[in-house]
């Protein structure tokens, strides 16, 4: 677990976890596992109920779009490449 934890909290990728915590590929098979199986689920829950109850977690949530990435051809480019826009006039 300590492993796991690790990884999460440093953002390293798996390989670079270190030795100490055993093989990144035990590791991450193990993770993909719990997190398969619902292992996590009762671990989390648990001490945010905790918090949410001491009123320790602030549940505002906001999102920033500017991060937001998309496809060049997703970005609302007309289909068909007519040249002209519809809102133009002939002349």
């Amino acid at each position: 677990m300590n492993g796991i934890v690790f990884k999460f909290r440093s953002g390293v990728a798996w390989r670079d976890v270190p030795e100490r915590y055993g093989s990144w590929r035990s590791l991450h098979t193990r993770f993909r596992r719990w997190a398969a199986d619902g292992t996590f689920t009762p671990t989390l829950q648990a001490p945010q109920a905790r918090a949410d109850a001491a009123g320790n977690i602030d549940w505002l949530v906001s999102v920033d779009s500017t991060i937001v990435r998309t496809h060049q051809h997703a970005a609302g480019a007309r289909k068909g490449g007519g040249g002209r826009s519809a809102g133009r006039g002939a002349g």
